[in-house]
C-alpha cells in the first residue's frame, strides 16, 4: 500500500495528535479494528504515521469477533492485510451475538453490544499491556453523536478525543476526529480495501442512521452545515449555552 492515498487522513491525525496530545512517547496503542471502513483506515494510517511521527509508538490491532458465524474468509483476509503493513493481530473471540440478540433478545441492542465489545477490547489491550486503544470515530460520528444525545437525551454532550479510563488504566484516543466520512470513503476506494461484511441483523436500522439521514437532508439543502457544526464543537471558545439556573433557596 501506498502511503500516498492517505495523505489527507495522515494529515487530519497528525492534527488531532497535536491538539490533544494523543500520543506519547513509548506509547502502546491497540486500535480496535472491527473491520469497518475506519477501523481499516485508521490502522493504515496509523501503521505509516509510526514512521514519521515525532514521538515513538508500539502499535496493535485487536479485533472481536462477535461469534457471528461464517466469517472466516474475512478474517483471513484481514489477517493478511495486517501483516502487510506490519502490525500484529490479535482476534478475541466471545459469545457477544448470542447474548444480545439470542439470551437477552434486546430490542435496542447497539447500546449493550457495545459495552461488551468495549469491555473485550479494554481486557486484551490490558493482558498485552497496551496503555491507549484507538477507536475509529470519525468528523462526522462526533456531530452525529452530538445530535443524537440532544435529541434522544437532553443532553448537550458529545464523544470525546481523548479519555481516560480509570477501571481499566487505558486511555482511549479517536485520532479520526478531523477526518469526514467523504475523506475516509475516498481513502478507501484508492487503497482498494474492502471492509469486513457486517453480519448483524441490526445493522443500518439504529437511531444513528436515522440522526445520519436527517443531517444528510440539511447538508443537502446548506452544503457548508456539516463543516460549520464540526466547527463549533471542536471550538469551545464558540460555547454560547445559557447560564445555570437561579438558585432559588
Amino acid at each position: 500500500m501506498d502511503s500516498k492515498y492517505l495523505r489527507k487522513i495522515l494529515g487530519c491525525i497528525r492534527k488531532a495528535a497535536d491538539d490533544y496530545d494523543m500520543i506519547a512517547e513509548g506509547d502502546k496503542i491497540a486500535v480496535g479494528l472491527s473491520g469497518g471502513k475506519d477501523s481499516l483506515i485508521l490502522t493504515a494510517a496509523l501503521a505509516f504515521y509510526r514512521r514519521f511521527s515525532p514521538v515513538k509508538f508500539e502499535l496493535c490491532a485487536i479485533n472481536v469477533d462477535m461469534g457471528f458465524p461464517g466469517m472466516e474468509k474475512e478474517r483471513a483476509e484481514l489477517a493478511a492485510f495486517l501483516e502487510e503493513l506490519e502490525v500484529p493481530y490479535y482476534c478475541v473471540k466471545t459469545d457477544i451475538a448470542e447474548i444480545v440478540f439470542d439470551i437477552r433478545k434486546e430490542s435496542n441492542p447497539c447500546s449493550l453490544c457495545s459495552k461488551m465489545r468495549r469491555g473485550a477490547l479494554n481486557s486484551k489491550c490490558a493482558e498485552l499491556g497496551f496503555n491507549k486503544l484507538a477507536l475509529g470515530h470519525n468528523a462526522d460520528d462526533l456531530v452525529e453523536t452530538f445530535f443524537l444525545s440532544m435529541i434522544y437525551e437532553g443532553r448537550l454532550s458529545t464523544f470525546q478525543p481523548v479519555s481516560y479510563m480509570s477501571r481499566t488504566g487505558i486511555t482511549l484516543i479517536r485520532p479520526l476526529i478531523y477526518a469526514g466520512e467523504a475523506d475516509i470513503k475516498g481513502a478507501l476506494n484508492k487503497t482498494g480495501l474492502t471492509p469486513l461484511y457486517n453480519p448483524c441483523p441490526a445493522n443500518r436500522h439504529t437511531e444513528r442512521e436515522h440522526i445520519k439521514e436527517i443531517l444528510g437532508y440539511v447538508q443537502d439543502e446548506i452544503p457548508i452545515s456539516k463543516d460549520r457544526i464540526l466547527s463549533a464543537l471542536v471550538s469551545p471558545d464558540r460555547y454560547s449555552l445559557l447560564p445555570p439556573k437561579k438558585d432559588k433557596k
